[in-house]
């Protein structure tokens, strides 16, 4: 029988992932870990998670330790989840950069939690079915993700059934994607104008230009309080004095950094850097 993982194994695995990604993981979620790591043992060859914890604690940090955070970081996602910020994307957010770079006809979006890809395709699709237009334009769609993986996925671009019938239509995904076996793969036009890096939201961030927009949906409910102040002070660094920041449904910007303010968009809320 395979040793059981103990509350110390799993207060260890909650300790690396709160100094490696900044997330903390609560003592009744074990069951999180549990879920996503017996998997991931097994692929490494491990006969237990209790085994693989064993492991990580008899050496220093190194490639096994990160891909266990990769593993226990990877978040829910689909292509345009929630809707409704896809829908103030395209009825006010995007005709409002529009109007205010007509000059210089340069974009710049971040995704800072784009997992296996589907959110800023989602935006990009966006683009196309609402902005052709824009597609002359200098668009930068930067993606990025603390998991090597889920980054090697997004910029594959290819999808399970699963996946593509989770947020498409028929019709886009006729239009977008070509159909390969079991899989979906994303057209080369739409793939190459994503650029995704590997990069953690606690670590040094990538130089990146001023941001019209800004995606950091659903990943900051997982951070303590210290670290929503520190990476929304670093997003007001990169947030264009027009630019909105986009969280997720359940997140907000209120009692955590007051140099934002809230703007409802068609029945979500979109935050922006208060005038001065």
């Amino acid at each position: 029988m395979a040793p059981e993982i103990t509350f110390e194994d799993v207060a260890y695995i909650r300790n690396l992932v709160r100094v490696q990604a900044g997330m903390v993981l609560e003592q009744e979620k074990t069951y999180l870990v549990q879920s996503r790591l017996e998997p991931f043992a097994k692929q490494e060859g491990f006969g237990s998670m209790a085994d693989l914890v064993s492991s990580l604690r008899q050496t220093s940090y190194g490639p096994l330790h990160k891909r266990v955070v990769e593993a226990m970081t990877v978040n829910e996602t689909s292509f345009f989840r929630d809707l409704l910020p896809f829908q103030a994307l395209k009825d006010r957010l995007l005709p409002e950069v529009i109007q205010t770079n007509r000059d210089t006809k340069r974009v710049h979006i971040w995704c800072g939690a784009s997992s296996s890809g589907q959110e800023p395709y989602s935006i990009f699709l966006t683009i196309l079915q609402h902005f052709p237009e824009l597609t002359s334009w200098h668009i930068r769609l930067i993606a990025t993700d603390i998991s090597q993986e889920m980054v090697r996925r997004g910029q594959e671009g290819r999808y399970g059934p699963f996946e593509v019938n989770r947020g498409l239509s028929p019709l886009m995904l006729k239009t977008y994607f070509s159909q390969e076996g079991m899989e979906w793969q994303i057209r080369d036009d739409v793939r190459d104008r994503i650029e995704f890096y590997e990069m953690n939201l606690i670590g040094l961030w990538l130089v990146l230009p001023p941001m019209d927009l800004v995606f950091m949906r659903n990943v900051m409910m997982y951070f303590d309080m210290e670290t929503r102040k520190d990476i929304l002070r670093r997003i007001r660094g990169i947030l264009a004095p027009h630019g909105y920041l986009i969280l997720g449904a359940t997140e907000t910007t209120l009692a955590v950094d007051d140099h934002f303010e809230r703007v409802p968009v068609n029945g979500t809320t979109v935050y922006r850097i208060k005038k001065d």
